[in-house]
């Protein structure tokens, strides 16, 4: 069964909606018959190279949110991130453009450690403090997984998976995607945002029966032995 997840690094939400799933898939009776693919998405494509300021500064200037409820929401968030045993901090954190770690996602995606760099790029943009759009830093990160830093710094350099980047937004817009995390099971349930693991366990039960239906074996002859509402076969 695949999966398929949209989500950006630069998002809050997408590292907890990561965690509330990887719960539900832990837990999963057929976990190890399921394929999970990671696809990129910008929530803000405009987020300049370098911003000389927090979280707290950006969505307030150049969003131009109210500075109360950006800290509330943040707070929140925070909050919400430790009850899925994450450590957030806003106030180290880098805001940073993200689209180059997404580059770096896909190199990883070709060595089968998506999921590992995926992780690592959330950690150390949510937990660690650290620029996700500083190659030196990615270049640490894809080492870490186990990727040749000289391949990933001439991935990054000549921009080899700008293209794939952008094909996973605009597949996710064909699919009228506007948010994200946004979970697409076996092409045809989607779950948008980070649910609880529990609608994560029961969206893969029921894509795994309708994926998977039971099929019956009828015996030949008169002598299966069974029990009925009126009674049991003699």
């Amino acid at each position: 069964m695949n999966v398929d997840i949209w989500s950006d690094i630069a998002c809050p939400w997408c590292f907890i909606g990561k965690r509330r799933f990887e719960k539900a898939l832990a837990e999963f009776p057929h976990h190890d018959q399921v394929t999970v693919t990671w696809h990129s998405y910008q929530l803000d494509p405009t987020i300049p190279e370098q911003f000389d300021g927090s979280e707290l500064d950006y969505l307030a200037t150049i969003k131009r949110m109210d500075p109360r409820q950006v800290r509330g929401m943040l707070d929140h968030v925070t909050s919400t991130a430790a009850s899925e045993g994450l450590e957030y901090d806003f106030n180290g954190l880098v805001v940073a453009n993200s689209f180059a770690a997404h580059e770096l996602l896909h190199l990883a995606k070709e060595h089968g450690v998506a999921d590992t760099v995926k992780e690592a790029l959330l950690s150390a943009h949510f937990e660690k403090g650290q620029d996700i759009g500083d190659r030196q830093v990615l270049v640490a990160i894809g080492a870490s997984a186990g990727l040749d830093a000289t391949e990933v710094n001439v991935a990054l350099e000549s921009r080899r998976y700008r293209e794939a980047v952008n094909d996973d937004i605009r597949q996710a817009r064909s699919l009228g995607i506007r948010g994200v995390p946004f979970f697409v099971i076996e092409n045809r349930w989607g779950i948008s945002g980070a649910q609880p693991s529990e609608l994560f366990s029961q969206a893969l039960d029921q894509a795994w029966r309708e994926s998977n239906p039971l099929v019956m074996v009828q015996p030949d002859g008169d002598d299966a032995a069974a029990c009925g509402p009126d009674g049991c076969a003699v």
